[in-house]
């Protein structure tokens, strides 16, 4: 099954259920800086964010400076947004403790 965009009014729902997620200009990824107490904390969530990732066959660019985590989702499939993008966003805020 192909994976499609999602129009905008379904990217404005879905970003009106989690919190701390802007949308990139150009409506086609979201991003979120998740900090954390150390280093060892970062990595963990990195390390689950990715195990969930794989699960989804759907893949995030992560950048990870000691506690920090900048992370942006995009679907290149459908070079936009899709479902999957929310899914792996709360998944992530779930990982952080931030639902």
């Amino acid at each position: 099954m192909p994976i499609t965009a999602l129009d905008p009014d379904a990217i404005d729902s879905s970003l009106s259920e989690i919190t701390g997620w802007t949308l990139r200009e150009d409506r086609k990824a979201i991003e979120k800086t998740f900090r954390f107490k150390t280093f060892n904390e970062a990595f963990g969530f990195m390390t689950r964010a990715a195990l969930t990732a794989e699960k989804l066959n759907h893949h995030p660019e992560l950048f990870n400076v000691y506690n920090r985590v900048d992370v942006t989702l995009t679907t290149h499939d459908c070079d936009g947004l899709s479902e999957l993008d929310f899914r792996l966003a709360r998944a992530m805020d779930r990982f952080a403790g931030q639902e």
